[in-house]
């Protein structure tokens, strides 16, 4: 499941991450908060918090994953992933360079801190 995070400024959209992601949750709440969120600032700014509750990608979601990285990527400015998740924080720093974007990896611990960073001028 993924969900939206409240409390950020309008051209930030937060998402975290519970239990197993799956294509329905790109779908239902990840896609249509980026896209509202470009429609209405053209660049927007992505918190992306993968914690202790998350679980894994269904197979389809990894997919959904790819297309959503593809398709709105000129639109990033910064993306922060929260993650203690080695294999996450490996992937980020893998295809980070492909992302027109600045992109850091928070620990859990550095919650705030991604917050700040992602929200920051």
């Amino acid at each position: 499941m993924i969900d939206l995070l409240t409390d950020l400024p309008d051209n930030v959209v937060g998402f975290e991450a519970v239990g197993e992601v799956t294509a329905e949750d790109y779908a239902r709440v990840l896609d249509p908060a980026l896209t509202a969120a470009i429609r209405k600032h053209g660049k927007i700014r992505v918190l992306y918090v993968l914690g202790e509750r998350f679980t894994g990608y269904s197979g389809a979601a990894i997919f959904e994953d790819a297309l959503v990285g593809t398709e709105h990527w000129r639109h990033w400015e910064r993306i922060g992933v929260v993650s203690d998740t080695d294999w996450v924080r490996h992937t980020v720093h893998a295809f980070a360079w492909m992302v027109p974007a600045r992109i850091k990896v928070f620990s859990d611990a550095q919650r705030d801190e991604a917050i700040s960073w992602v929200c920051a001028d």
